[in-house]
Parts: structure tokens; C-alpha cells; sequence
């Protein structure tokens, strides 16, 4: 069965985003993250976005032409919306929009096939976290603390077991956890 890993960049103090949703923080911690990126790219066939996270990612990624840009582009792409009716992504394969994001995963996950990857879509993982559909969860941790934000986990207790910590020469680290 394929798995689903979720993969988020996150403040020490555990926010996806600041109080206005701003993401700058990200910039903390450049480099590395591509070659930890570029490893997952290998292992996963299929990704997972909501709609606001698609709507950040095709302002950018259909027409990048960094190293993970081909890898990244040449995936297939599933859009969680309510909202929208198509997906388009530039020249290449557009996105399949689901409504139903619980179902959708878990047909994609019984399906033959390489894992697949939810980036962002803060709400969505906290959809499929709550559901039990999320295997791993990899939080790229930048140096920085908020105090307030838009928290990456939702409310309740989660059990989440260390995998790998990887340390990054710019004080950032990647943390891989088995979802229980």
C-alpha cells in the first residue's frame, strides 16, 4: 500500500504560517532543503495539494527551472477543492480536482504505485491527519519562532514516532515521524 507523507516547513515554535499568513520565514534555511527534496522526489509519483497551496505552487512550479522543477512538474497532481473545477498546470499534465479529500486518499493509497506527497495544505493535513490517512510527517524546521500563527498540527493528541532528525548547515533540520 502506499503511504502518504506530509511535508511542511515549520517555525520552532510549531507554525505553518504567521499571524498574516506569511510564509517568510522559509527563507531561513535555503540549500539543503533541495537535496532532502530531490531524495523524496525519487520515492513519490503522486502529489497532493489543497486549493490554496496548488494556487501558490502553479504561480511557480510549471514554469521553474531549478533542479527539482522537472521531478516535481512531471508528477501527478491531486487538487483538494470545493472551489475550483480544473487544475490546469502550464504545459504540463493538469491536476485531477477531488471534492471528497478522505476518499480521494484513500483510493489513491490502495492503488499501485510510489508514496505520495501532501506539501503545505494546512488544512487538508489536518483533514487526513485526523482520519488516520497521514504514514509520515516530515517537518522542515527553520530557526525562527513566531509566538502566534497558523499551527501546523490541529487540535487534539497525535502519537508520532522519530524516524530521522537531519541537521542542515543553516541551523535548520529535517524531523521524519511515523504517524500512529
Amino acid at each position: 500500500m502506499r503511504r502518504l507523507i506530509f511535508q511542511e516547513f515549520v517555525t520552532l515554535d510549531g507554525y505553518a504560517a504567521g499571524p498574516d499568513d506569511s510564509l517568510d520565514f522559509f527563507s531561513t534555511v535555503t540549500g539543503q532543503t533541495d537535496d532532502d527534496n530531490l531524495a523524496l522526489l525519487e520515492s513519490v509519483d503522486t502529489m497532493l495539494l489543497g486549493a490554496t497551496t496548488y494556487r501558490i505552487f502553479v504561480d511557480y512550479w510549471p514554469t521553474a527551472t531549478d533542479r527539482l522543477a522537472p521531478r516535481l512538474n512531471g508528477l501527478r497532481k491531486v487538487v483538494a477543492s470545493s472551489t475550483l473545477s480544473s487544475a490546469p498546470w502550464g504545459e504540463w499534465e493538469p491536476g485531477e480536482v477531488v471534492a471528497d479529500a478522505v476518499a480521494a486518499v484513500t483510493a489513491l493509497k490502495a492503488e499501485e504505485g510510489k508514496d505520495i506527497v501532501l506539501w503545505g495544505s494546512i488544512s487538508l493535513f489536518h483533514s487526513l491527519l485526523t482520519a488516520g490517512l497521514v504514514d509520515e510527517v516530515q517537518l522542515r524546521v527553520c530557526p525562527v519562532v513566531l509566538g502566534g500563527g497558523k499551527s501546523v498540527f490541529p487540535s487534539g493528541q497525535f502519537s508520532l514516532e522519530l524516524i530521522e532528525a537531519v541537521p542542515w548547515a543553516t541551523n535548520g533540520v529535517l524531523l521524519r515521524y511515523a504517524a500512529s
